[in-house]
């Protein structure tokens, strides 16, 4: 039996549904992890963020494979140049932790995966673009680049206060920076998008 096409408002919905769940264990069962005495219950509370990264990454897995000849190959070319740079980045970092010219924690780790989604993302809309599948304006019925950045700044944003304000400095450091990163990306999808219509809009107008 053939599994329906998940529709692109699906997903989306799906989406945010995952990571509204994701910011909600982030903000009331994550910080009782410094204080929980018991190892198990230690444990569950710190993995428990994984649980609604695993639906995402399914998500992600039966999209592709819903998809046809084309948006695999741009899955593919996108997952691909993203592991190369994180497995480059890892690399470089191990090896100047080894020698202690750079000193860094595990809870660096945290940053492995969502620095390949975004590097994965990144790539697989440039790679789209070029086959004339891809938009900055999201006029196929996708969630705009600069949007989606805008939105997952806001939520690393918000994140990092609630952090704040309870004391987890380095946490909030940390995805106050990934905030950063996000708001830049954002920024820049912007602009050229702006680029894009104004270029589009001057054609029209020029003789």
């Amino acid at each position: 039996m053939r599994v329906p096409r998940t529709t692109e408002k699906q997903y989306r919905q799906r989406l945010s549904l995952a990571m509204t769940v994701y910011v909600g264990v982030m903000l009331l069962a994550w910080p009782l992890v410094r204080t929980a005495d018991d190892t198990l219950l230690k444990v569950a509370l710190a993995l428990t963020p994984v649980l609604p990264v695993l639906y995402v990454v399914w998500l992600m897995v039966r999209r592709v494979l819903q998809g046809d000849e084309l948006e695999q190959r741009t899955h593919l070319i996108g997952l691909g140049v993203s592991t190369v740079v994180v497995g480059v980045l890892s690399l470089v970092g191990g090896f100047l932790a080894a020698a202690r010219v750079l000193t860094l924690q595990g809870s660096v780790l945290i940053w492995v995966f969502p620095v390949l989604l975004i590097g994965y993302d990144a790539t697989r809309w440039w790679v789209a673009r070029r086959y004339g599948t891809g938009t900055l304006c999201g006029g196929d019925g996708r969630m705009p680049v600069w949007r989606a950045c805008l939105l997952g700044a806001s939520v690393m944003g918000l994140l990092a206060l609630a952090m704040l304000l309870r004391q987890q400095l380095d946490g909030a450091r940390a995805l106050a920076l990934l905030a950063l990163a996000l708001a830049l990306a954002a920024m820049v999808a912007g602009a050229l998008r702006w680029r894009r219509v104004r270029s589009g809009t001057s054609a029209e107008d020029a003789p």
